[in-house]
């Protein structure tokens, strides 16, 4: 099955827990992780359900291609990174 981490401050800020989902898309993925955790969905994804601007996410190490539809594919080894960018001073 694919894992979908998260970076530990959009985890906690988010109290989601990395896990392993059955998906074939990094939609399915995600989707499966907002059922258990409704709140994180609005911190990755914007109100089209794209991901938002300041979030970049990444299968296998290679950011997806599709961040509207995330449609890119995932198998049972792929790895789904969700990182937030941080800004500040």
């Amino acid at each position: 099955m694919p894992r979908v981490d998260f970076t530990p401050n959009l985890a906690r800020q988010t109290a989601i827990a990395s896990r392993e989902v059955h998906a074939e898309t990094v939609r399915e993925a995600l989707d499966e992780l907002f059922r258990e955790f409704p709140g994180a969905r609005g911190y990755v994804l914007d109100d089209q359900g794209a991901t938002r601007q300041h979030v970049a996410i990444f299968v296998n190490g290679e950011a997806v291609t599709d961040r509207n539809g995330l449609s890119d594919p995932v198998d049972e080894g792929s790895v789904v990174f969700v990182m937030q960018a941080l800004s500040g001073g």
